[in-house]
């Protein structure tokens, strides 16, 4: 690279570098003018006798004269969204630096989120996988907060303080492999759908997950294995390994996958991993085979259902809460 070529590259860096903290401080001066708004419109409704009548008028003639002055950008809807974003984040929430690193986009979906552990949960997770909003928004949808096994109140963090409880789902959403409905369905099919979308899958498993192999050869001095997916999770310091069945969930899957995880430690584990984790993805499950094997137990061992359509919300939450339920049963 000449001298001059190096010089062009130090400056249009300088530029971007520039240019880049010139848009951050922008949307955090303006996220923090709408949350200011939005206030402003609460103490000024609190005055009227009758608050939703009055709320409305007040909006929409503060709408008309803000356009009048500033242009667009104040619609009725975008400033009944300042007043929703001031009741929904309190003051110490726009103080930090969470919410000034999200767009005025992305705290316009968060906000619509009902719980406030799953507000902050979208919140964090959004800035710090830098999720854009058409990510966001499907994260939401998919309630991947309430996916995770973490949001189940009683689950205890495993001897080796991974925290891996906080990395998985069930049901996991693959409505992105565009598969059919209807079964059957070859396994051999999805996993190649698998690996024609990583990217979409990978962010559906979770962060921190990277791939590293699909039919990888487990041997022992007698016989070979194997295993149809094999991810690291960097932040988990651990193997994970997928299993995927297109049926019912058996006691010979969950067997086998045991198999495959103490196998894999044996085998692959390094020094400085922790403990192989073993996820069996399966079309659907029998929940008496599930409370009487190895998985009630194990730490290492998991059963999780795929969808292959995006739900409705409804049924998706009904999903959800049968989980829940089970799982609170089996304690």
């Amino acid at each position: 690279m000449s001298q001059l070529t190096t010089f062009y590259t130090d400056v249009r860096q300088i530029l971007e570098q520039a240019r880049s903290k010139s848009r951050s401080a922008v949307n955090s001066a303006m996220v923090e003018a709408y949350w200011l708004i939005g206030r402003r419109i609460v103490e000024e409704e609190q005055q009227g006798e009758h608050k939703a009548a009055y709320g409305k008028r007040l909006i929409e003639e503060l709408s008309a004269a803000l356009t009048s002055d500033f242009g667009k950008g104040f619609s009725y809807a975008n400033l009944y969204n300042c007043r929703q974003f001031y009741l929904t984040f309190p003051e110490q929430d726009i103080l930090s630096t969470l919410c000034r690193e999200l767009s005025w986009s992305h705290l316009r979906l968060i906000m619509r989120v009902e719980s406030p552990k799953a507000i902050k949960y979208y919140c964090h997770e959004a800035r710090e996988q830098n999720w854009t909003v058409r990510q966001l928004e499907r994260n939401i949808k998919t309630h991947s907060y309430q996916r995770l096994l973490s949001t189940r109140a009683d689950k205890k963090p495993d001897s080796h303080g991974t925290g891996h409880l906080d990395f998985i789902k069930d049901p996991y959403v693959l409505e992105f492999l565009q598969l059919p409905e209807a079964p059957p369905l070859k396994e051999s099919r999805l996993e190649q759908a698998i690996i024609d979308e990583l990217q979409k899958f990978l962010l559906e498993m979770g962060k921190g997950f990277s791939f590293v192999a699909r039919q990888m050869r487990i041997s022992t001095e007698t016989s070979h294995f194997y295993i149809d997916l094999v991810f690291y999770n960097y932040l988990l310091k651990c193997f994970v390994i997928i299993d995927l069945k297109t049926g019912k969930l058996s006691h010979q899957d969950i067997g086998q996958m045991d198999m495959y995880v103490r196998m894999f430690d044996d085998l692959k584990r390094g020094e400085d991993d922790n403990p192989t984790i073993g996820i069996i993805l399966c079309d659907s499950k029998d929940e008496t085979i599930v409370k009487y094997s190895v998985l009630k137990e194990s730490q290492q061992l998991f059963a999780s259902k795929y969808q292959r359509i995006l739900p409705s919300e409804e049924e998706l939450i009904a999903a959800i809460e049968r989980e829940k339920r089970f799982f609170e049963d089996m304690k």
